[in-house]
């Protein structure tokens, strides 16, 4: 690592924290003696999404994350705990292994998530998801939700 300030390449490590994302330090220059910080994270496996129509495009959480600002619009819950849902997901994906995920498995999982936070953020996901048709549709699933 070079220091930013003068480009020694020599520095010490004064502080050192972990974190899910990955590892921050904390850097002395052995030179200049400035301070400075680094990043160190994991880099990800490519995962693809299979569609419906079979074609294939690099998963992308903030697909997720903007649906789920959709449904939970004017819902009682916090950005963190939304976008929660979306890093879960996708941490569940990863675990798998697989490098292809198809759509339809994301979307089960995110309705799952979705039910047991919030019926009415369900609902709305549902409509789309399952595609309804018409009224008798909604009134079917609310039965199921009572």
């Amino acid at each position: 690592m070079n220091c930013p300030f003068c480009g020694h390449t020599k520095s010490k490590v004064t502080n050192k924290r972990e974190s899910p994302e990955g590892v921050r330090r904390r850097r002395e220059c052995l030179k200049c003696t400035k301070r400075y910080t680094t990043y160190e994270q994991v880099s990800k496996q490519d995962l693809y999404v299979v569609k419906k129509d079979n074609t294939r495009e690099l998963f992308n959480a903030e697909k997720i994350k903007h649906g789920l600002d959709r449904v939970f619009l004017k819902r009682p819950f916090s950005k963190e705990k939304i976008y929660s849902i979306a890093s879960q997901i996708e941490e569940q994906l990863r675990k798998t292994g697989k490098k292809e995920i198809n759509s339809k498995k994301i979307g089960e999982l995110l309705i799952r998530k979705i039910k047991k936070l919030d019926k009415v953020a369900y609902i709305r996901f549902a409509s789309v998801y399952r595609d309804y048709k018409d009224i008798d549709d909604f009134v079917e699933e609310i039965k199921e939700l009572e």
